[in-house]
C-alpha cells in the first residue's frame, strides 16, 4: 500500500536578535570611523622597502655657505609659506620678502649691515596668505602687492580663497579686494595679457577637490573682470613667460591633485587663450610642489622646473624614489621634453641662479619631507650645471628641516648669490626649527671653504 505524504508546511524565519544587529552595526559602520582616527597613531612596525627610499645625503657644498641666526626652541610652530628676495623699498639693498600663514600676515625683513634684522609687518590680518606678489600695479613708481589668499592652510573645499591688493600710498598699504567667491587661492603672477597696455593676473585656484586657473583683466581704478581659463584641483603656480616665442605672455601651471599635469596656455591676443597639454605623469603620487620658468640652458626660450616631493597626506611624510626635480626643455611648438635632474627625497621648491659664476644657470632646492629622523640628511641643495645641463648636486645644510619655499639673491651687496628658505611645519620631527633661515655664501669660485 502506498501513501503520499503532505510536505511540511515552510517554518518561519526568526529575526536576529538584537545583540547580533548591534554586532553588524559596529563592523559595518562604527569600526571603519575608529579605525580611520586611530590607525595613524599605531606605532609603525617597520618600513616597507618598495614604498620608503630612504633618506637623501649628498657630499658637502664645495661652496660655503654660512646660515645666519640660530635654531629656535619652545615656539609656535612657523608656517612660512613663501619668501622673496628683492629691493622692495629702492634703497639699493635686497630685502626679503615672507608670508606668514601662521599669524596671518605678509613681513618684510630688512638685513643690515652688522648682520642684524628687523621684521616689518606689511600687511597682518590676511587670512593664510600663500603668496605675495610686488608690483607696481597702478604705475605710480612704488610696489603694491597682491596677496594670493589661501583662507585656510588645512585641506579645505569651502569658498574661502580671495585675491587682495593692497595699494601702497605714503600712509600705508590701502586694501581692495579683487576677486572672492573662489576656493583657496595659491598664486597670482602679472602680466599684460590683452595688450592693453596695463598689468593684468594670472591666479592659480589650488581649491582641494575643485579648483581652476583665471586671468583677470585690469579694467583700471583697482576693478578686474576674472576670465575662466580651466578647471581642475590643484593649481599650485602660474608662471608667467613667452614659451612659445611669438611676443606675447603666455602661462603655464602644475595641477596636484588627482591626475598631475602640466599645462600651458597660449595667448592667442585680445584676452583669448587656446589650452595646451604639456604633461601628465601617471604616478597620482608623484608630490607635484611648484613651478617655475627659466631658460635654463640659455637657448633662447623658457623651460619649466618642476619640484617634487610633496606628501603632507600623510601623517608620516617619507622620502620615495620618485622625488626630486624636473627640467621640461622648451622645444618649440608647445613641446616640452622632460628630464629628471635631482632625486632629493621631499623636494619641494627651486630657485634658478648662477651660484657659481661660470655663467650657466645652476639650481637650488629645498626639501619638506626628507627623512628628519637621520640628521645627515639634506634640507638644502645646490645642483651644479657643468654647462650642457649635466647636474651635481651639492649638500648646503641638514638643517632647518621643512623647507617649503626658497629664493636666490644676493643679501649683503658682495656680488654674490645668497639664499633664504622658509619653513612649514606640519610633520613630525618638531625640532631643528628656523622661520626664515638665511645663508650668505663666503667664497667666490675657486677659492678653498
Amino acid at each position: 500500500m502506498s501513501s503520499t505524504e503532505s510536505p511540511q508546511a515552510s517554518q518561519p524565519v526568526s529575526p536576529p536578535t538584537p545583540w547580533l544587529l548591534i554586532v553588524l552595526l559596529v563592523a559595518v559602520i562604527l569600526l571603519p570611523i575608529v579605525t580611520w582616527f586611530l590607525l595613524p597613531s599605531v606605532p609603525a612596525l617597520g618600513r616597507l622597502p618598495e614604498l620608503y627610499s630612504g633618506g637623501t645625503s649628498y657630499p658637502a657644498s664645495k661652496l660655503l655657505f654660512e646660515r645666519q641666526g640660530a635654531l629656535q626652541a619652545g615656539v609656535e610652530l612657523p608656517l612660512i609659506t613663501n619668501v622673496q628676495i628683492l629691493d622692495f623699498d629702492g634703497d639699493g639693498k635686497n630685502d626679503i620678502l615672507y608670508c606668514d600663514a601662521g599669524n596671518n600676515r605678509v613681513v618684510l625683513r630688512r638685513l643690515a649691515s652688522g648682520g642684524s634684522t628687523s621684521d616689518q609687518t606689511l600687511i597682518a590680518d590676511v587670512a593664510a596668505p600663500a603668496h605675495a606678489t610686488p608690483v607696481d600695479i597702478d604705475g605710480d613708481g612704488d610696489l603694491d602687492i597682491v596677496v594670493s589668499v589661501l583662507g585656510n592652510i588645512q585641506p579645505d573645499d569651502g569658498v574661502v580663497g580671495r585675491v587682495e591688493l593692497y595699494e601702497q600710498t605714503p600712509t600705508g598699504f590701502v586694501r581692495h579686494v579683487i576677486l572672492d567667491d573662489v576656493r583657496r587661492v595659491a598664486d597670482v603672477q602679472p602680466g599684460d595679457f590683452d595688450g592693453d597696455g596695463d598689468l593684468d593676473l594670472a591666479v592659480a585656484v589650488f581649491g582641494y577637490n575643485r579648483g581652476e586657473v583665471l586671468w583677470l583683466e585690469n579694467r583700471g581704478e583697482f576693478q578686474f573682470l576674472d576670465h575662466h581659463l580651466y578647471n581642475a584641483p590643484g593649481a599650485i603656480h602660474v608662471p608667467v613667460a613667452d614659451y612659445d616665442g611669438d611676443g606675447d605672455l603666455d602661462i603655464a601651471t602644475i595641477f596636484s591633485q588627482e591626475e598631475e599635469e602640466l599645462v600651458g596656455f597660449e595667448n592667442l591676443g585680445g584676452g583669448k587663450f587656446k589650452t595646451r597639454p604639456l604633461w601628465l605623469t601617471p604616478n597620482m603620487d608623484l608630490g607635484s610642489a611648484g613651478l617655475i620658468h627659466a631658460d635654463l640652458d640659455q637657448d633662447g626660450d623658457e623651460d619649466l622646473i618642476l619640484p617634487a616631493g610633496d606628501n603632507l597626506e600623510d601623517f608620516d611624510a617619507y622620502p620615495q624614489p620618485y622625488h626630486g626635480c624636473l627640467w621640461f626643455e622648451n622645444k618649440g611648438d608647445w613641446k616640452f621634453e622632460e628630464h629628471r635632474i635631482s632625486d632629493l627625497g621631499g623636494t619641494y621648491a627651486a630657485a634658478v641662479a648662477d651660484m657659481d659664476g661660470d655663467n650657466d644657470l645652476d639650481i637650488v632646492l629645498a626639501s619638506m619631507t626628507n627623512d628628519w629622523y637621520s640628521p645627515a640628511h639634506a634640507s638644502l641643495v645646490w645642483l651644479e650645471n657643468d654647462g650642457q645641463q649635466n647636474f651635481t648636486t651639492w649638500q648646503i645644510d641638514n638643517q632647518p628641516i621643512h623647507l617649503v619655499t626658497v629664493a636666490v639673491g644676493d643679501l649683503n651687496q658682495d656680488g654674490l648669490p645668497d639664499i633664504a628658505a622658509g619653513s612649514l611645519n606640519m610633520r613630525k620631527p618638531f625640532d631643528r626649527i628656523q622661520a626664515v633661515p638665511y645663508w650668505i655664501q663666503q667664497t667666490q669660485k675657486g677659492a678653498s671653504p
